[in-house]
């Protein structure tokens, strides 16, 4: 299991094997470890710190939104806890699948 960091500045990793609970060896601009709590998908993000509501999320070394709730080190970050500051869609997705769940059909 592994995860990757893009910048030294930030504080999720992306996922680039399926990761499970227990320690995950990161690699990139910050080498080291992160224990995983939760099983989080390939391509996805990790925290590698304790993110705060309302904090940024770095990756890229920029700011690609802010945490909607208190995120722990070690936990999955996406669309149920991370607000974006580039897609104002993606508010309205589903958190698990992706796909949008705002349209009524007829």
């Amino acid at each position: 299991m592994r995860g990757y960091i893009i910048h030294p500045d930030d504080n999720v990793a992306t996922a680039l094997d399926p990761l499970e609970p227990g320690s995950t060896r990161v690699l990139g601009a910050k080498a080291g470890e992160v224990t995983v709590v939760e099983t989080i998908r390939e391509g996805h993000k990790v925290s590698l710190v304790a993110i705060p509501k309302g904090a940024p999320v770095l990756k890229y070394g920029i700011r690609i939104g802010y945490a909607s709730m208190n995120i722990p080190a070690g936990h999955w970050v996406h669309l149920h806890n991370l607000r974006s500051d580039y897609d104002e869609r993606s508010q309205t997705l589903d958190g698990e699948s992706g796909a949008p769940t705002e349209p009524v059909y007829v």
